[in-house]
């Protein structure tokens, strides 16, 4: 795996062996980031973060900080700090319904102008429940949320408008905004 575009472009991203973690693949990544166009500026939130492959594109083409988010952040926690980008990250270790909870009881807490999501595949009923209560107010207005899962199984969050969908082999990655 390796970073596709922007300053770090090139760069490898690990994954160590043995862990439970599942990169987006490279074509997969290259895809999205495709969709999505400009991300400058953008502040990121990356939910089951894994090796942080997500986060780490967005921040190399330029987004502003990304808060990544999951039981073990120590895959992401390597990567972000071998390529220099511990400045511009926040690593969260928690329970992800468990911090969404949490988040949405702070009327403070910053939105999102992206927000990635991509939860272990077997998990995608409990996590389509948490995603239907507490996606919408982690975006900011024209944030964009994309979420890959199993294209067999397909995690959808209904209470966001979906703007586009693909699949690529056995992944499958929707965009989605806010309900106008």
């Amino acid at each position: 795996m390796r970073v596709i575009a922007g300053e770090l472009k090139g760069q490898r991203l690990v994954a160590p062996r043995g862990w439970k973690v599942r990169p987006t693949p490279d074509r997969v990544r290259e895809a999205i980031f495709s969709a999505l166009g400009e991300v400058g500026g953008a502040r990121v939130l990356d939910l089951y973060c894994g090796t942080g492959a997500l986060a780490i594109e967005a921040l190399s083409r330029g987004a502003a900080d990304a808060v990544l988010v999951d039981r073990d952040t120590r895959p992401a926690l390597g990567n972000v700090e071998r390529l220099g980008l511990r400045e511009r990250s926040d690593l969260v270790r928690s329970d992800i319904p468990r911090w969404l909870a949490a988040r949405a009881e702070d009327p403070d807490s910053p939105r999102f102008d992206l927000v990635f999501v991509d939860a272990p595949y077997r998990l995608a009923d409990r996590v389509g429940q948490e995603l239907e209560t507490h996606m919408p107010g982690l975006l900011a207005t024209g944030g964009r949320a994309i979420v890959e899962s199993a294209a067999r199984r397909p995690l959808r969050v209904e209470s966001l408008e979906r703007l586009r969908e693909r699949r690529y082999g056995a992944v499958d990655v929707a965009f989605y905004r806010v309900r106008p």
